[in-house]
């Protein structure tokens, strides 16, 4: 149920899923920066912080029921499925961890926009 309307019922799911990839994507992010390996993580450390940005954006347009709503979560869907794809090469768990909330993310976004 959205937080101060029932605007945004049908989105709740995907909005929830948004906000914990976007949490999930900035531990992860510090986590990595006290790797070991910090430098084959540059790729994976960028993306983190793409993907937790698109998640924010497509959360504030559905929240906001936006007519690009679906645009955006078609898009973070995306983002999500390609942070799960770089995170899951490392073995540590936040990196594992961080993949599935991704994943589940994109599959939230992927229902959400219909594609």
């Amino acid at each position: 149920m959205g937080v101060v309307t029932e605007v945004t019922n049908q989105y709740q799911k995907c909005i929830d899923a948004c906000v914990k990839c976007s949490q999930a994507c900035y531990e992860c992010f510090e986590s990595c920066l006290n790797e070991p390996d910090i430098d084959r993580r540059r790729s994976c450390l960028k993306l983190l912080i793409e993907c937790a940005r698109m998640c924010e954006m497509s959360m504030a347009g559905m929240s906001m029921n936006s007519q690009f709503a679906k645009d955006h979560c078609k898009l973070c869907q995306v983002a999500c499925d390609q942070c799960a794809k770089e995170c899951s090469m490392f073995q540590d768990d936040h990196c594992q961890k961080c993949a599935d909330v991704c994943r589940t993310c994109a599959s939230e976004c992927a229902s959400m926009s219909g594609f």
